[in-house]
């Protein structure tokens, strides 16, 4: 009978942790090792604490074991009498016992006591429980960016429990759609975008407004944009509301607008529906990026486009009937616009950028008439010419003033020569200030300094080459910083914008530096080397590439890094040999 027990007791065992493993879906060793550290802690409870009780379940018989374990050491480290085992004791014992062995002493089984089977039970029960939270957290951490099924469970302060099978996940309040109401146990779908491992198990964090949401749905119902024929390269949502796509198709026979779109709007109405009667504009992508926020306004349309790559904006002129179409209702159309291109968007009226036009015109008029010493009709013509600046005038070829209908050669000369002497008294009047302001004489010998320039120094308090020597680039051609809102703002230097390449201002600086003593001129050397490497490459591109680059189709017109990579890929052409230096640098030197 004692042995019939026995034996049931190891069977039990087995299909106990069987039983919970295809339960909690976790490995049935781990809850072996779970029962036998509860019995290692019940047993430490019983013959105590102080001893090294070691246990063992044998996961093919259920047979129990049960050892206190001692090691051997030298008289010098001896320290724990209960642990521990002199090696002169220790070969009392057993002669082949070395230090470092392990001396185990098997104890007797023992019946577990009310306390000792909770304590027990509890230690299972968190083991258990560890096991099941990392199997959730490794099963979910490689499904970010699926699209997941579940059953609502409950609906908490705006939030939703997801039953997901084996886990929960949760779609709160700012990732649901708004005016989406969840019932306990509707179905529901979500983009899995975040796994975290915390403390009371892995958080699943699901959204349904999240842009990539209504990519992968556009992937499950537009079979070419799951095989990657047609590419979703940039969307915007306003959740519940409205949304707009940017769409290209990688086969010039397929239409991506109408794939996406499908018969009588079949696709478009599916994805529509998941998103609760969200209505989505579906745009033609372009790498040009003037094309590409002409189309992003649609349904409006645009008469003018003028692009600031240093700061990312784009001034949108259209017209006056137009104008409210283009904002949308509360601003959505050009919000979603400028979220879809990644472009600051300033829309202006026809009517306003008439009379802006006409205010730089009139200003223009006004300054040439007083450079000039001309009438009020000379300086409009000039104007009109595209002529922007005294210096312009002052120094441009002679045969553009004679294209100039009713200009000749004694006109041109004449008109030139004063445009220089205004030039030449400027320059005395801002010399003379610069002195006023305390800027030293060494500071305009700095190659490339101009009186107004050491004006513009002088009224920072930069007044002696060492005060040069201290600036930095940024100080001189300004900067961009992230604004309040998060996006980018250009902060003006002591130069207004494009008035110097920042690599000029590199050089300026370090020029002074060196002869502030601050650095040998042997660093300057290699700067200038370094700029002058940098521009080689440009020259061993081939004729495709350089035709690619000025027409605008690399570089310029592409928005981000994997966008220059898939055009590249497409192109067969190797970005390492196009590699330019970005930002302000390539605008000014555009400018």
């Amino acid at each position: 009978m004692t042995a019939i027990g026995v034996s049931a007791n190891r069977l039990e065992i087995l299909q106990i942790a069987k039983a919970v493993a295809e339960e909690k879906s976790i490995d049935q060793r781990i809850v072996i090792e779970a029962m036998q550290e509860a019995i290692e802690k019940a047993a430490k409870a019983k013959y105590g604490q102080e001893h090294d009780i070691r246990a063992k379940i044998d996961p093919a018989t259920g047979e129990q074991t049960l050892w206190r374990v001692q090691t051997v050491v030298s008289d010098d480290n001896f320290e724990d009498e209960a642990k521990q085992l002199r090696l002169a004791d220790a070969k009392k014992i057993d002669a082949s016992l070395e230090i470092g062995s392990e001396l185990k002493e098997e104890l007797p089984p023992f019946d577990f006591g009310r306390v000792a089977a909770q304590t027990a039970k509890q230690v299972i029960t968190q083991k258990v429980r560890d096991a099941e939270r990392e199997r959730q957290y490794n099963e979910y951490k490689d499904r970010v960016g699926e699209i997941i099924n579940g059953i609502v469970k409950r609906v908490e302060y705006g939030h939703v429990i997801v039953d997901l099978g084996r886990a929960e996940g949760i779609i709160r309040r700012n990732d649901g759609i708004p005016r989406e109401n969840f019932q306990p146990n509707d179905r529901v779908r979500a983009y899995l975008y975040k796994v975290s491992r915390e403390v009371k198990g892995p958080q699943i964090f699901l959204s349904r407004a999240a842009p990539d949401f209504m990519r992968k749905l556009f992937a499950q119902e537009v079979p070419e944009v799951y095989e990657g024929v047609i590419q979703i390269k940039a969307c915007a949502r306003d959740p519940g509301s409205r949304a707009k796509i940017g769409v290209i198709s990688n086969d010039s026979s397929i239409d991506p607008v109408g794939a996406c779109v499908g018969m009588r709007g079949a696709r478009v109405q599916a994805v529509v529906g998941e998103l609760s009667g969200e209505k989505i504009d579906i745009i033609p992508w372009s790498y040009d990026a003037a094309t590409f926020i002409v189309n992003a306004l649609q349904p409006a349309e645009v008469s003018k486009v003028v692009l600031d790559e240093d700061e990312r904006r784009v001034e949108v002129v259209v017209a006056d009937d137009q104008f409210p179409l283009a904002i949308g209702r509360r601003g959505q159309n050009v919000r979603l616009a400028s979220q879809l291109t990644g472009w600051q968007i300033d829309l202006i009226t026809e009517s306003a950028d008439s009379e802006r036009f006409q205010k730089e015109f009139q200003e223009r008029t006004e300054l040439f008439m007083k450079a000039l010493d001309a009438d009020e009709t000379l300086a409009q013509l000039l104007a009109s010419e595209g002529f922007e600046t005294v210096e312009e005038i002052a120094f441009v070829a002679p045969e553009d003033f004679i294209t100039i209908e009713g200009f000749d050669k004694d006109v041109a000369e004449e008109l030139q020569e004063r445009a220089r002497d205004f030039l030449e008294q400027l320059a005395a009047e801002n010399d003379a200030k610069r002195r006023a302001l305390g800027v030293e004489d060494a500071v305009m010998d700095l190659e490339g300094m101009t009186p107004a320039f050491a004006v513009k120094l002088g009224e920072q308090g930069i007044k002696t080459v060492e005060d040069v020597a201290g600036l930095v680039p940024d100080d001189i051609t300004g900067y961009r910083e992230p604004g309040p809102d998060g996006k980018p703002v250009w902060v003006e230097g002591i130069l207004k914008k494009g008035e110097m390449r920042k690599d000029d201002a590199q050089m300026f600086v370090m020029k002074a530096r060196v002869i502030a003593g601050w650095i040998e001129p042997e660093a300057l050397d290699a700067l200038m080397a370094q700029q002058a490497g940098s521009d080689q490459p440009a020259a061993e591109l081939t004729e495709e590439e350089r035709a690619l680059l000025a027409l605008g189709e690399l570089g310029n017109s592409v928005s981000d890094d994997d966008d220059e990579e898939a055009l590249a890929e497409e192109l067969g052409i190797d970005l390492a040999d196009l590699q330019t230096e970005g930002g302000d640098d390539d605008a000014a030197s555009r400018e």
